[in-house]
């Protein structure tokens, strides 16, 4: 089971790990410090959502687990797990183009809008983890 039992917990590299789709309640957890920022989770099996910082980060519909979620200035990492196809959102940089690729295969390019806001679907089946690599 990947699922993050305490909904939110820094791994021993660095990265963070997030979100818990078995739960039939919304549960969130705030104020969890990593590496200088402060992440928000809110997740149950209907959504997941990160913010950092008081900032939009993701959000899946429906929820999802996510580990080893890692941003950067060039992109963005992390490895997802749901019970159904999920439709995944992530703030990038606004206006930019960024290649996504999807257990190492590329599925194309995208454009973020003026919010910074990128949209992708990933089909997911639950106890499979899918890798998800977004590059500028």
């Amino acid at each position: 089971m990947s699922v993050v039992q305490d909904l939110i917990r820094k791994e021993e590299d660095g990265t963070i790990s997030f979100g818990n789709y078995e739960l039939t309640q919304k549960s969130k957890r705030s104020d969890f410090e990593c590496n200088g920022d402060i992440y928000k989770v809110k997740t149950y099996c209907e959504i997941t959502k990160l913010e950092r910082n008081e900032m939009f980060v993701y959000e899946s519909v429906p929820g999802t687990a996510v580990s080893n979620f890692k941003a950067t200035a060039e992109g963005m990492e992390f490895k997802v797990e749901g019970s159904a196809d999920a439709q995944i959102t992530v703030e990038m940089e606004e206006d930019t183009e960024y290649t996504i690729e999807i257990n190492g295969e590329s599925t194309g390019t995208m454009q973020t809008n003026l919010g910074g806001k990128l949209s992708m679907s990933v089909e997911l089946e639950p106890g499979k983890k899918v890798a998800v690599r977004i590059v500028k």
